[in-house]
């Protein structure tokens, strides 16, 4: 009986990174982390990609991901959505006799994920007794004190309730880190999201957490890890 599944969602077409999923980044292609982190943290009964790309298939199989199948051609183009590959996938498993009590989501591109996040925030899931458990990190500014920006330039208070307000009295706000997501299966297929009602928030720390949608990203990336990492 399968209990959990890691799923890391890896499609071939970047277009802003060229084979950003397998590209090397810091001496192993970064969806490397990714397998490893999850294979580590021992919480998985099985770790596989789903991707459309045999170049990476075989990269995940090499670092000891299972490519069970290839993603099909409906969730491979620009307009499929993670939840879509996440049921193609759940849909696969169950036709096989095998449906998760729980699977997590991870992005391919998190070379800064680490086991101990991963197990960290499965614990925070139980203890919390919510159906999901999302990675997220604090803004590096309060955004209720923020500024909407016209198509002159010209600057507003996006929320002018707040203009005067302390940063101190604000709400606590955290935004998703696209790093990964742990959701039971039963939640996620009656909602049809990995942050259902009631999800708990796994805080992770601002200076492990980088956007790569860009080589510019791609570059501060790769710095941060060094200087994380190598020292």
């Amino acid at each position: 009986m399968m209990q959990s599944l890691a799923i890391i969602t890896a499609r071939g077409g970047s277009k802003r990174i060229p084979h950003k999923n397998i590209r090397d980044f810091c001496g192993k292609p970064i969806i490397a982390y990714s397998i490893e982190a999850a294979l580590e943290s021992g919480l998985f009964d099985e770790v596989m990609v789903s991707t459309d790309s045999e170049s990476i298939a075989r990269v995940a199989q090499e670092y000891g991901a299972t490519v069970p199948f290839m993603r099909s051609a409906a969730t491979s183009d620009d307009f499929a959505t993670t939840a879509d590959v996440l049921r193609e996938v759940l849909d696969r498993y169950e036709a096989e006799g095998k449906r998760p009590e729980w699977f997590c989501c991870l992005y391919p591109t998190a070379p800064f994920v680490t086991a101990d996040e991963l197990v960290g925030a499965r614990k925070q899931m139980v203890e919390s007794d919510a159906p999901a458990a999302v990675a997220v990190t604090e803004f590096d500014f309060p955004p209720l004190r923020g500024f909407s920006v016209s198509d002159d330039g010209k600057i507003s208070y996006a929320f002018p309730e707040y203009a005067s307000a302390r940063s101190q009295d604000l709400p606590k706000m955290a935004h998703d880190c696209g790093r990964f997501y742990l959701c039971g299966t039963d939640a996620f297929l009656a909602a049809g999201t990995v942050v259902p009602d009631d999800s708990t928030g796994y805080m992770i720390d601002p200076v492990r957490v980088q956007d790569i949608d860009t080589p510019s990203d791609w570059e501060q990336a790769e710095f941060k890890w060094r200087c994380l990492n190598e020292a």
